[in-house]
């Protein structure tokens, strides 16, 4: 069976070597791009408005982006404890590159393993017990392109926690997500995929959506996908996919919905 991964080409490689190893047909169909913010001045402007209480971290390619200032303030673990700002992470691939980027395991905050999603609402279960009056949350985010708005359902609702019970929230983007333009083979392959029985793992309704506008003449009354959270297959069914499953954003999770539609 093929299983059409449509994470960002940097979170996609992990998935397609997994997904082979489960005798998968896996294809990488990078639906987003992500790219580093072109000016990291407000970066370092809106860091330096610290000290923070914690930096939530929306995704690992915002880990990646905002270490890759390099910048002596937050340099490794040492520099990091120093600030006493505490990491949040919604999920175990942000946590995994925390961790890479020398932040210590007990500076980090993350949904339990064995929670039922990975998200801000299993992540506030977590967090809750820090917040309070004075707690200052910096958002560490990404921005569609061309797009000013502050998206993300669930980071706004953790936001409005921490506002809730006294703290300040500020949001600061240090990645864009750009949709891909997809070369002529792409485009064919990805029709087919659309009809001969593939399986459409989507991570992000910005997948879906760009998917929609790449080949907006298609029909996917007869695809299948696999989603990673509930929101995402409200996506995939709005587009038109024929058979939507939901299920945790990890390995196990992932293969136990795609053998299911065998």
């Amino acid at each position: 069976m093929r299983v059409v991964v449509t994470r960002p080409a940097r979170d996609a490689a992990p998935w397609v070597a997994a997904l082979a190893q489960q005798g998968y047909q896996p294809w990488a169909l990078p639906l987003i791009a992500v790219a580093p913010v072109a000016d990291a001045a407000p970066v370092r402007a809106t860091w330096a408005r610290g000290p923070w209480s914690a930096a939530l971290f929306v995704s690992a390619n915002a880990v990646d982006a905002f270490f890759a200032l390099n910048w002596p303030e937050v340099r490794r673990n040492t520099a990091w404890t120093a600030s006493k700002t505490i990491a949040f992470a919604p999920g175990p691939g942000t946590r995994k590159a925390l961790l890479a980027q020398g932040v210590a395991e007990d500076r980090i905050v993350s949904p339990a393993s064995d929670s039922a999603q990975f998200d801000s609402e299993a992540l506030w279960q977590q967090a809750q017990g820090l917040v309070g009056a004075g707690f200052r949350l910096l958002v560490v985010r990404g921005t569609t392109q061309g797009s000013s708005s502050q998206d993300g359902v669930g980071r706004d609702w953790l936001a409005a926690q921490v506002v809730a019970r006294g703290g300040t929230v500020e949001h600061v983007v240090v990645y864009e997500r750009v949709a891909p333009v997809l070369s002529i083979e792409e485009r064919a392959k990805a029709e087919q995929c659309a009809q001969d029985g593939s399986v459409w793992l989507f991570s992000s309704s910005e997948a879906i959506a760009n998917l929609r506008t790449a080949l907006p003449e298609q029909g996917w009354a007869q695809a299948r996908a696999v989603c990673t959270h509930p929101r995402i297959a409200q996506a995939a069914q709005a587009a038109g996919f024929g058979l939507v499953c939901t299920t945790r954003p990890a390995l196990d999770s992932v293969v136990a919905s795609i053998q299911s539609l065998q």
